[in-house]
C-alpha cells in the first residue's frame, strides 16, 4: 500500500523551509504533510533564526513557508491522544507529544529526524527513509 500521508514534526518543516533535503518532500511527492497547529506555529517562531544561521533572506524564508502544502490540525483535533503522548515522552522533548498526537488521531506515520520518537507503536520515517520510501519504483 503506498504512502499517502505523513505527520511533520516542527524540525523538518524548518528543514523544508531552509531548502535542505526535507523540501523535497514537498516538491517532488504528490504527499499529504499534517502539522499541529502548535508545530507550525513553533516554526513561525523560528524562521528568523534559521534565516540568520543559514544567511538566507528572511523573506525568503517566510515566503517558502507560507508556500508548504501543509493540512494544519488544532490541538482539539487530537486532544483524545494529547496526554497519553505527553506521558510517553516525559522524559524526552514534551513538543513532540502535538505531532505523535496527532500522528495516532489519524493513523498516519510520523516525519521526525528525531529517534526517540521510532519507539512507539506509530511508523516513524526520516528525512532520507522517507524520500527512500518515495522514490521506489511503483509495484514493489
Amino acid at each position: 500500500m503506498p504512502l499517502e500521508a505523513v505527520v511533520a514534526d516542527a524540525n523538518v518543516l524548518l528543514s523544508a523551509v531552509i531548502g535542505k533535503a526535507a523540501q523535497k518532500i514537498f516538491s517532488e511527492h504528490n504527499l499529504k504533510v499534517h502539522a499541529s497547529e502548535f508545530n507550525a506555529s513553533e516554526v513561525g517562531e523560528y524562521l528568523p533564526v534559521m534565516a540568520r544561521k543559514y544567511a538566507l533572506p528572511v523573506n525568503l524564508v517566510v515566503l517558502r513557508w507560507r508556500l508548504l502544502p501543509l493540512i494544519i490540525h488544532p490541538a482539539s483535533e487530537y486532544a483524545g491522544h494529547y496526554k497519553k503522548a505527553l506521558a510517553d515522552l516525559k522524559d524526552r522533548d514534551p513538543e513532540d507529544a502535538h505531532a505523535l498526537g496527532l500522528a495516532r488521531a489519524l493513523n498516519c506515520p510520523l516525519w521526525s529526524n528525531d529517534r526517540h520518537l521510532a519507539k512507539f507503536e506509530v511508523a516513524c520515517y526520516t528525512t532520507a527513509r522517507l524520500l527512500k520510501i518515495l522514490e521506489m519504483p511503483k509495484g514493489r
